[in-house]
């Protein structure tokens, strides 16, 4: 099984070579505007413009943008809430099963291309573990038990203090 590799970066600039994914999480509110969404509309429009298009927001549903010729983006609905920032919640808005059904799609994704003779590696900030208000610990398993072991090379990359 992979291990996830960190760096230190920015998720918006992808390292090395190939077609990369780079995969963050939204709500399922249609809130855009806060987190790593901004550091994307800087870069690409093309995401923002797909999220704000779509009909409805299902938990556990991925939406894959084509930015550039070798990178995609993975709008992850993968977060409750009942406004953009709800902090009267009791619970963290991120949710874990979500997450997990949509990187399982990934997964399975993955494996398709891979037949196809199509890899690409996964790319993404620490999903979930921000504004959302999950535990990374819960999240880097997550990951590490549907993409990580399907073969997948991921990427997690922390901001420069």
């Amino acid at each position: 099984m992979d291990k996830i590799k960190y760096v230190t970066g920015d998720a918006t600039d992808p390292v090395g070579d190939g077609k990369k994914l780079i995969i963050h999480v939204c709500n399922n509110v249609g809130a855009w505007g806060a987190g790593f969404v901004l550091a994307l509309s800087r870069k690409w429009k093309q995401p923002e413009k797909a999220y704000r298009a779509m009909k409805k927001y299902i938990l556990g549903e991925i939406d894959l943008v084509k930015v550039e010729e070798d990178i995609a983006v993975c709008n992850l609905i993968g977060q409750e809430s009942t406004t953009g920032r709800d902090r009267t919640a009791v619970l963290p808005p991120v949710r874990y099963v979500a997450i997990e059904k949509a990187l399982k799609t990934v997964a399975h994704d993955y494996a398709l291309a891979k037949e196809a003779n199509l890899d690409f590696s996964i790319h993404m900030p620490r999903i979930g573990s921000g504004l959302a208000g999950g535990n990374w610990k819960v999240i880097e398993t997550i990951i590490e038990e549907t993409l990580c072991k399907a073969g997948v090379s991921v990427t997690v990359y922390d901001l420069p203090k």
